[in-house]
């Protein structure tokens, strides 16, 4: 399931000129490694962070040669927003839900069946409140 992936064409009139990009699951994960790579290699500014520059003299050339859909830096910060919403969910999910574990090999949430039926009824009932 690609979660938060179907924003075709989603400007909402900012200015912005570029268009929607699609990212697969070969780009996703491409684009951590190279940002795993950027940060072992010391591209990081001093507050932890990958600069334009950088961004775009290391990352985005590495990540277009090999997408299908070639990316610019508005089309990475807008993936950056979706990986850091992505891991606040996950992360509230372990802080405030007793239950739930992380399996380090198989990198996902793990939970019994009874704590998962718990989670979704409440999470549904929030939903449609």
């Amino acid at each position: 399931m690609e979660i938060g992936d179907s924003q075709n064409g989603n400007d909402k009139g900012k200015g912005k000129t570029d268009t929607y990009q699609q990212w697969t699951m070969d780009d996703r994960n491409l684009l951590l490694g190279l940002l795993a790579e950027a940060m072992k290699s010391g591209l990081r500014d001093a507050n932890g962070s990958l600069s334009k520059l950088n961004v775009e003299n290391f990352i985005l050339p590495c990540l277009n040669a090999k997408s299908r859909f070639p990316k610019t830096y508005s089309n990475y910060l807008n993936r950056m927003k979706w990986f850091k919403n992505q891991y606040n969910k996950i992360n509230e999910l372990m802080r405030n839900n007793s239950g739930f574990g992380w399996d380090p090999i198989g990198k996902k949430v793990t939970a019994s069946d009874k704590v998962w039926e718990e989670y979704l009824k409440v999470s549904l009932v929030h939903d449609f409140q």
